[in-house]
């Protein structure tokens, strides 16, 4: 936890730096990125700079109550109680703006959703799923953007890649990350019965451009005709864009826009998600010793939460939670889902990690 936290504290001191040097400033992108950077550890960076202080101004008082001096022996046993409460508050704060680790408090992610195993009804239940997405991402006013669709003959989705930005936007949606099984009677159902179906989600932290370094020469960019359902040809440009990076094998294809630059953008935003999320799982695989906290392995394979249309329910199998409400959850309101996941994580930080001695 303290190792997180003055990696942050360096990371933004090192912004700081940089935000004045030359070489930055003379190009706005990365001026732009290291703002943006720099902006979203702005709260946590100074809470702990200021978590900091206290603790130096406590062992002061400390060592004044065990000097000769009495007049300042009597002062600083007035106010260490004092100093002692806040420091106690702001590690509370703290833990709470570190729930899902060194990304907690990134402003942006990736979010991909694709349908699983049930053919039309999982990519129909992966579009129920989107749409519950955008709904909550909407009532939080965080911003929403497609980054990449293949959309299924029934109005459902294979893939759909979103972009969001917002406050607080990686710290809420990081735990829906795994499989995701429906249970309920399809529309195409003649005889009524229950069929299950799967769709998984993955969440990344989008990186900024200061963080993961992409050249031309680590990919290879082949360009194609965009086409929709059943091989339907959506326009007779050459703008579909496929990235495949080298080192990695990692492939990305976006085929939205009619203009090849932007797919070509938005191609290279999920590629950058990608190969950061992939360096970020290398090194907690490194760091195996340290104590698990995060509610599951973010694995898509890992089924995390059942959706039950007959009964209404939704239960997430990782805490137990079973609600009786999916049909207002789907609309949008997956607050008490989210809020739970959120505070069970909090719990398990503060048994972990909630001494400041």
């Amino acid at each position: 936890m303290r190792k997180i936290l003055e990696q942050k504290l360096q990371r933004f001191e090192e912004l700081e730096r940089l935000l004045v040097d030359p070489d930055v400033l003379a190009h706005s992108a990365r001026l732009a990125a290291v703002a943006r950077e720099h902006g979203s550890l702005a709260k946590l960076a100074t809470k702990y700079r200021r978590f900091k202080d206290l603790n130096r101004q406590i062992r002061e008082a400390v060592e004044w109550i065990d000097g000769d001096d009495g007049e300042m022996r009597e002062l600083a046993q007035a106010e260490l109680p004092e100093l002692k409460e806040r420091r106690e508050a702001l590690w509370t704060e703290l833990l709470d703006m570190t729930i899902g680790g060194e990304d907690a408090n990134r402003s942006r992610c990736v979010m991909e959703i694709r349908a699983g195993t049930g053919g039309e009804e999982a990519g129909l239940f992966a579009r129920d799923l989107y749409d519950m997405y955008k709904h909550y991402a909407e009532q939080q006013r965080w911003k929403i953007e497609i980054l990449g669709m293949n959309s299924t003959e029934l109005g459902g989705f294979k893939e759909i890649i979103l972009g969001l930005e917002g406050e607080g936007v990686y710290r809420h949606l990081q735990f829906e990350s795994g499989g995701h099984r429906v249970q309920r009677v399809p529309e195409t159902e003649a005889k009524g019965r229950i069929q299950t179906s799967l769709a998984t989600v993955a969440v990344m932290a989008e990186p900024e451009d200061v963080e993961i370094e992409l050249k031309p020469d680590d990919y290879r960019k082949d360009i194609f005709h965009a086409s929709g359902p059943g091989g339907q040809h959506v326009n007779k440009t050459a703008s579909a864009i496929r990235l495949t990076h080298y080192e990695t094998g990692i492939v990305v294809s976006c085929q939205d826009e009619k203009s090849q630059h932007k797919n070509l953008a938005k191609g290279l935003r999920v590629l950058k998600s990608r190969l950061y999320e992939r360096r970020q799982q290398e090194e907690h695989a490194k760091r195996s010793d340290e104590r698990k906290i995060k509610v599951g392995s973010g694995d898509r394979s890992q089924r995390i939460r059942t959706y039950n249309f007959p009964e209404n329910r939704l239960t997430d199998h990782r805490i137990n939670l079973t609600l009786y409400k999916l049909d207002s959850i789907l609309a949008g309101n997956l607050a008490p889902v989210i809020d739970a996941l959120v505070e069970h994580e909090r719990q398990a930080l503060r048994s972990a990690f909630g001494t400041v001695e």
